[in-house]
């Protein structure tokens, strides 16, 4: 009698594991940058089943006599009922924009290279997956492929799928369809194509009760728009290209554009409910990852 075959599931998992194992470098970054970050409990603030104490508050009318601090209470004369914190793990999706757009680096020839908008975005999700799950939280990907888990394996996976991510088109959207109720989402983009995918994205998950964060992704080049004279101005994917022996006469009018589209991701992130900020590839990703932990741990309460 044959053995039975593994699992579509665990087959998977088997080989994102197997790749994992030839691409170390990014999950020992990940964790390099999530050891600068000092994080503290990942509790949720509030009284409730757990086992962290959280603090002594008086006794009130209804409380229980087993729950009473009785050493605290003996220096004074109201009794204190020891409160835990209230913890409670949640699932976490992870949306990294793998459009042929994140693939830009504008750093010049001959200078200190800077990471390609993709890099920087993976190097995060999974820094910031390493935070969590070491919080003890599950942690997965917006795709039916790493779904949330706890636990190291997950981590393999997760940089196994990360570090494959390579799209053909010039930009890409979340599929939001596997995500749960009452989970939490982090979306790392540039952002820069049609925002419409992206807004009925937020409904649907803001009608689920979903809190999340938005980091747009840029590189300075992008921001500062340090053109002159005549330049080819051509989409990393090659669909798009345009030419013009004025670029500096087009910085104005790019600077606004790029203005009034942060303006819209913020308020769509406000509608949602979401926390919404931008990151330079120029800067260090530390102050990136300290303000996506943050602003989980802002939408969490």
């Amino acid at each position: 009698m044959t053995s039975p075959a593994p699992s579509a599931g665990l087959s998977l998992r088997r080989e994102a594991e197997a790749a994992a194992r030839a691409l170390p470098p990014l999950l020992l970054a990940a964790e390099q940058l999530a050891a600068t970050v000092q994080m503290g409990g990942h509790g949720r603030r509030r009284a409730g089943p757990g086992e962290e104490f959280w603090q002594y508050r008086p006794a009130h009318s209804g409380d229980e006599a087993r729950f009473v601090d009785w050493r605290r209470s003996a220096r004074s004369d109201v009794q204190f009922v020891r409160d835990r914190e209230w913890q409670l793990a949640q699932s976490a999706h992870i949306w990294v924009d793998d459009g042929a757009s994140m693939r830009f680096s504008g750093a010049p020839e001959g200078r200190a290279a800077r990471p390609q908008k993709a890099e920087r975005a993976r190097l995060l999700a999974l820094a910031l997956a390493v935070l969590m799950i070491r919080a003890g939280e599950r942690v997965g990907l917006t795709g039916p492929l790493a779904p949330p888990r706890p636990g190291r394996a997950q981590l393999m996976v997760l940089a196994a799928q990360l570090a494959a991510a390579q799209g053909m088109a010039d930009y890409s959207t979340p599929d939001v369809t596997a995500i749960g109720p009452q989970a939490r989402a982090v979306f790392l983009s540039d952002f820069l194509g049609d925002l419409g995918a992206l807004e009925a994205a937020l409904g649907a998950l803001a009608g689920r009760g979903v809190s999340g964060v938005m980091l747009q992704i840029l590189d300075p080049v992008e921001e500062d728009f340090p053109f002159d004279g005549r330049t080819i101005f051509e989409s990393v994917g090659g669909t798009l290209s345009f030419e013009t022996r004025k670029a500096g006469d087009l910085r104005a009018r790019y600077r606004d554009r790029l203005a009034e589209r942060r303006a819209r991701l913020a308020g769509l992130a406000q509608a949602a409910g979401w926390q919404f900020s931008t990151h330079h590839t120029g800067a260090p990703a530390q102050g990136a990852l300290l303000w996506l932990w943050a602003a989980l741990e802002r939408g969490a309460r």
